[in-house]
């Protein structure tokens, strides 16, 4: 075969992966970002056949709004709250459950993940009955160490409720990066425990000088990946258990994005929060990469 026509089929066998795939994301991704970038500068109410262009007011309009400061706030106290949440306890079961003979350790695998194939809805729902000042678990399970029955409003704080989304948020992720530090923690050779057991180090200085660097990719992946998750899509657990109150008090941007622009179409106005989400999202990821950069450990 001539090197020419090699070099051709080689470049037709590239863009048959590359070209569906770009028009797929402009598709998608592009199309829908400029968009919601378009809508953002105009008056609309999401119904109306006309719009009004006011340039850059809605963002105006929306820095001056003091719940979507509140909002930023929560999505990012959640972010900081899911990721040492959820990375604490995943790493802790994932730890546990290889690098100790447990007998049912495939049993435990199963029912840390079982959270992970329950929609985000039926979380919401649960929790909220755990929750429930009348008939929930919680105030019943307080209620056997007092002489009268616990009646507390977990949901009704204004200034503490947002820390009652942490619990069903970090509780619904753990399975899932369980699972991706076991198959990190699985690929490490075990001669590498053998020669640091013969040298006498103990289970903390092989977790933190073996297990933690050869898994630092994965973990790195898990926060990231927790990170973007949260500031998208922290909005349904948020609607689903309180939607947004008391008193706005746990909006999200998400959630205030859907009541400004399907609760009270202003449309133009979601759109712009919208834009920020996207911006806040992709500055957070660069900063988050820059401080987890890590010399990176190989298996050899």
């Amino acid at each position: 075969m001539e090197a020419g026509s090699a070099k051709w089929q080689r470049n037709l066998f590239i863009a048959s992966f590359i070209i569906p795939t770009f028009v797929f994301f402009c598709i998608f991704t592009i199309y829908p970002v400029a968009k919601g970038l378009y809508y953002s500068m105009f008056d609309w109410s999401g119904m109306a056949q006309t719009k009004d262009f006011i340039g850059l007011d809605n963002f105006k309009e929306m820095f001056k709004d003091p719940i979507v400061w509140r909002s930023i706030g929560n999505d990012y106290f959640l972010v900081v709250g899911k990721i040492v949440g959820i990375m604490v306890i995943a790493t802790f079961f994932a730890v546990a459950l290889t690098r100790f003979n447990f007998k049912m350790a495939g049993f435990f695998r199963s029912i840390f993940f079982i959270p992970n194939v329950i929609s985000v809805v039926v979380i919401g729902v649960l929790w909220n009955f755990i929750y429930n000042p009348q008939i929930g678990f919680l105030n019943a399970f307080l209620s056997l160490f007092t002489d009268e029955k616990v009646t507390i409003t977990w949901l009704g704080f204004t200034n503490h409720t947002i820390w009652m989304l942490l619990p069903p948020a970090i509780w619904a992720g753990i399975g899932f990066y369980m699972i991706l530090l076991i198959a990190a923690i699985q690929n490490i050779p075990a001669s590498y425990y053998e020669a640091a057991d013969l040298e006498g180090a103990t289970q903390w200085r092989q977790f933190w000088s073996i297990t933690v660097p050869l898994i630092w990719e994965q973990m790195k992946v898990s926060i990231l990946n927790i990170m973007m998750t949260t500031l998208n899509g922290s909005f349904v657990i948020v609607w689903i258990m309180t939607e947004g109150g008391p008193d706005n008090s746990t909006q999200v941007m998400g959630s205030y994005l859907y009541q400004m622009a399907f609760r009270q179409y202003h449309f133009g106005f979601g759109a712009a929060i919208g834009v920020l989400i996207l911006v806040l999202s992709l500055i957070t990821t660069v900063v988050l990469q820059r401080l987890l950069r890590h010399e990176t450990v190989e298996l050899s």
